[in-house]
């Protein structure tokens, strides 16, 4: 039986896994999204299930002011002593080193894998992609970038107790993060990134009999990369091994699917493939072969998953959902009715906005849905759907009024402020409305009965909603989500928009 890559579909980049008994625990980064740093978890290691967040709690984390793809970066869980411990890289806002830190490291833990998490503990270390390693002797360390960089911990990983030292450097290759350190038959074996995140990522290993070195370099480097351009996955990377209870062991990496030319627009994805150790103690990702669109399934028992496509908003939101930064919890609220978000400060293309609620595009072809009951009474309120990239990249479809009239307005943004596409009068009642989704083109539909649809308009070559698309936007890490939202741009007054579903198909 085989499965297919990527086996965490939809903008999961970064991942980290651990294994405890027979239950696989996943995390992936989250940026400036909230609650943050989804947790999974898998039996078989290719069907995954979200399972929570390490932090839920707004006060434990301010991601309000963040700026697109800051915030959290690179989470790594691992398991000791019968806790999760998971680390994180906190990216800040500022752009240089001249007054403040670019960056600290944050150290939660739990007895339970789904959490709750513990208030996250700040190690002042400026650099990027920690992970948790303990040697034989118990003793702790965080291995970060540049290279394979050790820092050592006190025993309950609160505290940084010596100077960080760089024990590998890597290949020479750029770009040297997402470091881990394996310990297997008396070997320290390091695993690196190469190459930068996108299209020539790779992994590059070096190994050494002490924890502090010398490291020797794997004369199979790089152990992943895909070296077909025209191949559907690319930029593999990232990568972290995994031995399962049979003994067989896996890599868990980044990757990112092409929608045409090289555009990723879904976001960096996990993978999986498996890895085979050689006669003279290195090993090998897929046999060197690069990633695999299709693989032989684990020995594992294969457990899948309900999708849980369908947001039944009389409901607790699910664990599908992400806010844009954290939300304002005085202005959405859930009852018999649906979901409330009341319009808020901000447009979609401010940091300030909060009631933007979406998840994860998994497919290159996709339909969402919603349904909406919103009564503007002011020029500036708007409500509707809206397929999202960042503050700087999106497209929407809004019900608002303008000259006195109900309009459906769709507007897209690709960096250069928002555009107005079209826009269709409307009976002031409640509407329906959908976006189908095929590769880089984007139709979007309305209705007042949920059968007959009215065609709004159609995006061709939507480009500006991946990482590639928009040169000149210094930080493009995440992927597109679709979903829903309210705000109010500058006008005072708001309004409640009553959304009574959310359905994605793919």
């Amino acid at each position: 039986m085989y499965y297919q890559n990527p086996v965490k579909r939809g903008f999961f980049p970064d991942p980290s896994v651990v294994r405890v008994s027979e239950d696989y625990y996943m995390v992936n980064s989250s940026f400036q999204y909230f609650p943050a740093i989804p947790v999974s978890h898998s039996k078989d290691l290719v069907h995954w299930e979200t399972i929570g967040h390490a932090i839920t709690e707004s006060e434990y984390l301010d991601l309000s002011e963040t700026l697109d793809s800051r915030g959290i970066w690179a989470p790594d869980i691992s398991y000791y002593d019968g806790k999760f411990y998971i680390f994180a890289t906190l990216r800040y806002n500022y752009q240089d080193k001249t007054e403040h830190p670019m960056r600290a490291q944050l150290m939660m833990y739990s007895d339970k894998p789904e959490g709750p998490y513990s208030k996250p503990v700040i190690l002042p270390v400026d650099n990027i992609d920690p992970s948790h390693f303990v040697d034989d002797d118990g003793k702790h360390y965080m291995i970060i970038a540049p290279g394979i960089t050790v820092v050592p911990l006190n025993d309950n990983c609160t505290e940084v107790i010596g100077e960080p030292v760089q024990v590998w450097p890597g290949t020479g290759e750029r770009c040297p993060e997402g470091p881990h350190i394996l310990k297997k038959d008396g070997w320290y074996y390091a695993i690196l990134a190469e190459g930068g995140t996108g299209y020539g990522h790779g992994i590059n290993v070096g190994r050494s009999k002490s924890l502090f070195g010398p490291y020797e370099s794997c004369p199979y480097n790089p152990v992943m990369r895909q070296t077909d351009p025209d191949a559907l996955i690319q930029r593999c990377g990232h990568g972290k091994l995994v031995q399962t209870q049979n003994g067989d062991w896996y890599c868990t990496y980044l990757c990112g699917r092409r929608n045409g030319g090289k555009y990723t627009t879904i976001g960096r994805e996990t993978a999986l493939d498996p890895v085979t150790w050689t006669e003279d103690g290195w090993f090998l990702i897929n046999d060197g072969k690069g990633p695999s669109e299709n693989q032989l399934f684990p020995k594992l028992q294969i457990i899948k998953y309900p999708e849980n496509n369908f947001e039944d908003f009389t409901k607790p939101l699910s664990l599908n959902l992400e806010w844009v930064r954290n939300p304002d919890n005085t202005k959405w609220h859930i009852d018999n009715n649906g979901l409330t978000l009341t319009t808020t400060v901000g447009e979609l293309s401010d940091v300030s906005a909060k009631n933007t609620l979406v998840r994860r595009e998994t497919e290159l072809k996709y339909t969402a849905e919603t349904y909406m009951d919103f009564s503007p009474i002011k020029d500036g309120q708007k409500a509707g759907l809206v397929c999202y990239y960042s503050t700087v990249t999106y497209a929407c479809v809004s019900k608002k009024i303008k000259n006195g009239k109900y309009i459906l307005s769709l507007d897209i943004n690709r960096n250069q402020g928002e555009e107005n596409i079209k826009e269709v009068e409307i009976e002031n009642k409640p509407v329906y409305l959908k976006v189908v989704v095929d590769g880089l083109t984007r139709k979007w539909y309305y209705s007042f009965d949920g059968e007959n649809y009215f065609l709004i308009d159609t995006l061709e070559n939507c480009i500006y909603l991946c990482d590639e698309g928009v040169p000149g936007d210094p930080k493009r890490h995440t992927g597109t989500l679709v979903g829903i939202f309210a705000n109010r741009g500058s006008c005072k007054e708001s309004t409640d928009a009553l959304f009574k579903f959310f359905d994605y198909k793919a």
